[in-house]
């Protein structure tokens, strides 16, 4: 009955098929929206499992979800069966990086931003790029959230606006995020993920929006000045940097140690003061802090953090389950 979208968009909406990777506060509010809206088919990725700080803002699960310690990519494929049973969800739970992205884009109409790092954003950019699928970023922090709409060949690319991966800063598991802010920002992103899978291009925003939803803050900019031809990720001569093993960040599992080393793509200089402040505002976990690194112990598993960015995460070897400890608090 919503006269831009009528009967052609909803028929366009029910062919569509979405990937959306990571199934967190951002994912399952997308999820949601769209299986609600009538979306065809919904690609879910996601590498963690549910713990109980999640029920705060990640709407589709609950506290028998959190107690079984289900992979989040499940729980939420069964719960949005319950809700549409007409849409075909497939769930994979994995570390996306380029090679599995290669994979879970086939046929996809959108890629939806869900992630907790900016090393899988750019991965992200740089295969929409390359295979000319849109991508809509967003991320929210405390109270403040951002969005913007990716047209490959149209728009500034993330590598456009961020020139690198950004510096680090807060996350939700070290300053925390309300609800709300998650609910707007997912509101925006799939506002525009329904007008381009409906047919109404016209109607994108094309601007930046940013927002802190507690100091009652809000801007729309626009960054069309920002693309740039000599971008590596969208430019004239793109070589997608974050698809080569070069431009990933490599993790290593240490021989005999229980120990994964992880080492971003770039070189990042961190500031390990700011860090060990916000680390020690959690209400568990022991920080210690020297000039040359910071060590934080959280139940048994310890990560070790230089100024560069590398990392040495103590108590497993999985490089999974490692990075998820990293993004967790580094972001």
């Amino acid at each position: 009955m919503f006269r831009p979208i009528g009967e052609e968009g909803q028929a366009l909406l029910g062919k569509a098929k979405v990937l959306i990777v990571g199934a967190g506060a951002l994912g399952t509010s997308i999820a949601e929206s769209l299986v609600r809206a009538g979306i065809g088919h919904l690609v879910i990725a996601d590498r963690d499992y549910i713990e109980w700080s999640n029920l705060q803002r990640q709407q589709l699960y609950t506290e028998a979800d959190a107690k079984a310690r289900l992979p989040k990519a499940i729980a939420a494929r069964e719960r949005l069966i319950g809700i549409n049973s007409s849409v075909q969800i497939d769930a994979h739970v994995m570390d996306v990086d380029s090679e599995e992205l290669e994979l879970l884009i086939s046929e996809v109409s959108l890629i939806m931003d869900a992630t907790d790092n900016f090393d899988t954003r750019l991965i992200i950019n740089d295969i929409s790029q390359k295979h000319g699928i849109p991508w809509i970023y967003g991320g929210c922090v405390g109270s403040y959230g951002l969005t913007y709409t990716i047209l490959p060949g149209v728009t500034p690319c993330l590598n456009c606006l961020l020139g690198t991966v950004p510096l680090g800063g807060d996350t939700c598991d070290t300053v925390g995020v309300i609800s709300p802010a998650v609910q707007i920002v997912t509101a925006y992103q799939t506002t525009e993920a329904l007008k381009l899978l409906t047919g109404n291009p016209e109607a994108l925003r094309g601007t930046l929006i940013t927002f802190d939803v507690w100091r009652n803050e809000q801007a729309s900019i626009r960054v069309d000045s920002a693309k740039r031809s000599d971008c590596l990720s969208c430019g004239s001569n793109a070589a997608y940097p974050y698809l080569s093993v070069a431009g990933q960040r490599k993790t290593e599992v240490l021989c005999g140690r229980d120990t994964v080393q992880i080492r971003p793509a770039n070189k990042r200089k961190l500031n390990l003061d700011e860090i060990a402040a916000a680390l020690r505002r959690l209400p568990e976990g022991r920080v210690d802090l020297n000039a040359f690194l910071l060590s934080f112990t959280i139940g048994s598993n310890r990560m070790v953090l230089f100024e560069d960015g590398r990392a040495l995460i103590h108590g497993t070897h999985d490089p999974v389950e490692a990075k998820t400890i990293y993004d967790r608090y580094l972001g």
